[in-house]
């Protein structure tokens, strides 16, 4: 009888996977074995495994640049990381090994550029886009990149006021700034709104561009900047939205020759099911041939391509794991694991949005299961995880006396830790958890290195004001 919980996995998923398997019922992760690592580390516990950042990049310019092959397509395709993703230095410094440009979300953001220049990480010849509603700390910030000579720092005008405050602060620039311009999405149906907050209305964009930025000398408008919440769809709503935004590009062109930059935004997916069947291959070939057959129509020359990748790029090198500490029958159908942290503290999307990631037993493969509802250490009601992404239940070996079970949520990789206030104060004190960088040395072992320690009671009370 198959009732172990590989032979659960093996029938429900094409198992192994790329970067996972098994070995004597214990899980390994792009070939690390988790059970050592926590011998080693213990639980809860935060991994960065440095080699997927790298590896995603390099997908995703491989992807595109085959499509413009396939296509015949006559612009360029640049790459940008999207630093609101996962700001930290080892991140930042992976990436940039991959000859990457960066987007920016805040005035602080120019001040990690900065840095980065300073260490060497990044020159002046990369283009910097500044996204956001940009309040004076950022322009002024923006601006005094500019004057030390990042010519290719590219604030997006998300209003008309943006404009008019560059234009008093700008002052007779050795060249023109670059600029772009961002247009205000039509949200998907579902959504509360109608409109995204974010940009400026289509109908708006080429008089704007007429009658304040074509005449001044200061600028040179040289990009424009869509970007869908729901991502890079296979949907009759994405592609309206970009056949609309390819029609403004095309609009813009004929008054604006030195346009000829397209950002189609974020948007490729992370994998968060083993069952994922996103295929990125056919989204970068049909992206590009949309937008090249537009502007044949239109008879405008396609525009280089400029995406800013985050989730894609850092999402899948996280993981974060954790030991059940007890379980509890709640009544007759409810059994709880309790883990030995807080999904609030240390996954809030999970509860703030109802994200779903990968989540799997690091041991005990070769157990019975059982359905289960996953609890947290905090107090909140909303402190749960119920349901994987292909199925609105979870199942996990049953626990065992000899040895604790162990779990892993795999690809949290991004936003986790500056929505959860890394550093800070967490619901209930609960501590930050130990965070590891995992990367693979000459040889190709991988080797460990412990980024920051589990959070002490000293460094919360101290913030605190005690």
């Amino acid at each position: 009888m198959k009732n172990k919980y590989y032979d659960l996995v093996d029938q429900t998923f094409d198992f192994p996977q790329d970067e996972f398997r098994t070995e004597d019922g214990e899980l390994y992760f792009h070939d690390i074995p988790l059970m050592e690592i926590i011998k080693q580390y213990g639980t809860p516990l935060k991994i960065s495994y440095l080699p997927k950042i790298s590896s995603q990049i390099q997908r995703a310019k491989r992807m595109f640049n085959v499509a413009i092959a396939k296509t015949d397509y006559q612009g360029t395709y640049n790459y940008c990381y999207c630093t609101k993703s996962s700001h930290f230095s080892f991140v930042l410094e992976e990436a940039l090994k991959n000859d990457i440009n960066l987007e920016t979300s805040s005035a602080f953001d120019i001040n990690l550029i900065l840095e980065l220049y300073e260490q060497g990480l990044v020159d002046k010849t990369k283009f910097i886009l500044c996204n956001g509603y940009k309040r004076m700390p950022y322009l002024e910030n923006i601006v005094g990149l500019y004057n030390e000579g990042w010519h290719n720092v590219i604030p997006i005008f998300d209003n008309e006021n943006e404009y008019y405050t560059l234009d008093k602060m700008l002052e007779n620039p050795a060249v023109p700034m670059k600029v772009g311009i961002r247009i205000a999405a039509e949200e998907e149906p579902k959504f509360d709104f109608y409109t995204s907050r974010l940009g400026m209305r289509y109908r708006d964009i080429v008089s704007f561009y007429e009658e304040k930025v074509k005449s001044n000398k200061k600028f040179q408008l040289k990009m424009l900047h869509f970007f869908i919440n729901t991502g890079i769809r296979d949907t009759a709503y994405y592609w309206n939205e970009l056949a609309k935004c390819v029609n403004v590009y095309c609009d813009l062109k004929h008054v604006c020759p030195e346009l000829d930059s397209l950002n189609i935004g974020g948007g490729f997916p992370c994998k968060t099911s083993l069952a994922s069947n996103y295929d990125y291959e056919y989204m970068s070939e049909e992206v590009l041939a949309q937008i090249k057959n537009i502007c044949l129509n239109r008879e405008v020359p396609e525009p280089n391509i400029f995406t800013e990748f985050g989730s894609f790029t850092v999402g899948e090198s996280g993981a974060t794991l954790y030991s059940i500490l007890d379980e509890k029958q709640q009544n007759d159908r409810e059994r709880w694991y309790m883990i030995d942290s807080s999904f609030i503290t240390t996954l809030p999307d999970t509860w703030g949005i109802n994200q779903r990631f990968i989540m799997l037993p690091i041991n005990h493969w070769d157990c019975e299961y059982q359905r289960v509802f996953l609890g947290g250490l905090t107090c909140d009601s909303e402190d749960y995880y119920n349901a994987d992404s292909h199925a609105n239940a979870i199942f996990l070996p049953k626990l065992q006396k000899d040895e604790p079970l162990y779990i892993g949520f795999f690809h949290t990789g991004a936003y986790q830790e500056s929505l959860g206030g890394y550093g800070g104060i967490q619901h209930c004190l609960i501590p930050a958890p130990k965070h590891i960088i995992i990367d693979k040395d000459e040889d190709g072992e991988y080797v460990t290195k412990l980024f920051a320690k589990e959070q002490s009671h000293k460094s919360m009370l101290k913030i605190l004001g005690y």
